[in-house]
């Protein structure tokens, strides 16, 4: 179906579906394009565009690549009176996001030994891994209610945190409409990772500010050249994952009665006024705030580690929250007065300036997206542009990989990863599951960055470098 795509200007190549006129528009280099674009996931875009109360267009990040149903990078809007949300295309782990905190420490004054302290701090504390649980025993058994009605104010006032985090925090770290009494049996078993990493490629990072793009918007933002950042990115582990693999069962086994027949099992859905599809946005919400509580939890561990370390006060430290965004999350959000529920599957949503679902403190900038690429290579940090509402207000969430974990694992070795990282300090529960994150595994950061940018679609704030880096193992 690749073939299909034309470029209608630059960086972005559309098809329009004859059956029902929804356009597919996909955001890609002519380099992204011509080399690293899946026949698979331009099928997979199709496919979504049949779905009922489907709104043009459906769209592809450059980051894209071949997922379960919705492509990664994979943008659907629905009509939220008449249309149907679909598990699947929001992905397994419901709310993975990444939060990005600054300092008032120059990356100069620490050195190697030091990270490696910093990270082996960090790792005592967050465990990492697929299926680990919970270090402390306060998290074992949570209070999924309180977690689904207040999210991470609940833990601010246990302790974990500060309350002004809560004004850096999409939604201020709690999705409304959350009901924990919806989810079953199954995925509650699963609610005792809180304040844990897991694997594939999630991780927390140590780096500084290597280049600042838009001097005025990095002051704001609290971004200076040289200076050290801590990035957070992981989101509801397995409790998201198992309500997700039950409500796309429900979804799909109901599908005739509900009358919305998917092209594919990876795309069930349901209406969303209808009993399923209620159901569905109770858990995913309880989810969502679940994970927002996970990165308020390992934030209080990385600010603990810092201080522990470094011997200094968090005052000293600075350690504020620059933002925590989501990037596979359902959200009602209007567009020309019409309510949608935007479906963004491995997309960062970022709103313009003067959006008004914008938290106060970027009401005129618009808030930090923040875009991480390889552990060895770089991330971003950009705002969008007013242009960006022809991507329902979505840019990328990474990279975006190359090839699978399996084949990562097959076509490198140690020493290659070691090339690969140039110098980047890494530490992993399972040092060996390091390969299948191996940054020539993933597509070049700059080349999918300056897709959208070029495009006029977001502006570059800050490059930042990784210099130090705690994975989990497992995929």
């Amino acid at each position: 179906m690749k073939e299909l795509l034309k470029e209608i200007r630059a960086n972005c190549y559309s098809l329009t579906n004859e059956q029902n006129g929804i356009d597919i528009n996909v955001y890609l280099s002519r380099e992204l394009y011509e080399n690293y674009l899946e026949d698979e996931s331009v099928r997979q875009l199709y496919n979504a565009s049949l779905l009922p109360g489907v709104v043009s267009p459906v769209i592809g990040m450059p980051d894209i690549h071949t997922g379960y149903g919705l492509p990664i990078g994979g943008v659907m809007a629905t009509d939220y009176e008449d249309g149907v949300v679909s598990a699947g295309a929001v992905g397994m782990d419901i709310n993975c996001g990444v939060r990005l905190l600054t300092t008032k420490v120059p990356a100069e004054e620490l050195d190697k030994k030091t990270i490696a302290d910093l990270l082996k701090h960090i790792s005592r504390r967050v465990p990492g891994g697929v299926g680990k649980s919970s270090a402390q025993k306060a998290f074992k058994k949570v209070p999924l209610d309180a977690i689904a009605g207040k999210g991470v104010e609940y833990f601010v006032k246990e302790g974990f945190g500060r309350a002004e985090d809560l004004n850096k925090i999409e939604d201020r770290g709690c999705i409304k409409g959350a009901d924990a009494s919806v989810i079953s049996s199954e995925a509650l078993k699963r609610a005792d990772q809180l304040g844990t990493l897991g694997g594939g490629n999630h991780f927390i990072e140590i780096g500084e500010v290597s280049r600042v793009f838009a001097e005025d918007l990095a002051a704001r933002f609290g971004l200076k050249d040289g200076y050290t950042y801590i990035m957070i990115h992981t989101g509801s582990r397995g409790f998201g994952h198992q309500i997700c693999t039950d409500f796309s069962r429900i979804m799909w086994e109901n599908s005739e009665r509900n009358r919305t027949r998917a092209p594919e099992k990876g795309l069930a859905c349901a209406p969303i006024y209808s009993q399923d599809g209620q159901n569905y946005l109770k858990a995913m919400a309880t989810a969502a705030n679940y994970a927002f509580a996970n990165r308020q939890i390992i934030t209080h561990f990385v600010r603990e580690a810092f201080v522990e370390v470094l011997k200094k006060s968090e005052v000293d430290l600075g350690l504020n929250i620059l933002y925590d965004v989501a990037h596979n999350i359902a959200k009602k959000e209007r567009y020309n007065g019409r309510w949608l529920l935007v479906h963004r599957k491995g997309a960062t949503r970022a709103l313009p300036g003067g959006h008004e679902e914008n938290p106060q403190c970027y009401m005129d900038t618009g808030h930090p997206a923040i875009i991480p690429g390889s552990m060895g290579t770089g991330s971003y940090v950009v705002v969008g542009t007013d242009d960006i509402y022809e991507t329902f207000c979505s840019v990328n969430h990474g990279a975006g990989r190359l090839m699978s974990r399996k084949r990562a694992r097959k076509e490198f070795t140690r020493e290659d990863l070691l090339s690969q990282m140039r110098g980047v300090v890494s530490i992993a529960s399972n040092p060996g599951t390091l390969l299948d994150e191996a940054p020539l595994a993933y597509k070049d950061i700059d080349e999918v960055i300056f897709t959208l940018v070029d495009a006029g679609i977001t502006e570059p704030v800050v490059k930042l470098k990784p210099l130090g880096v705690f994975k989990g193992e497992g995929d």
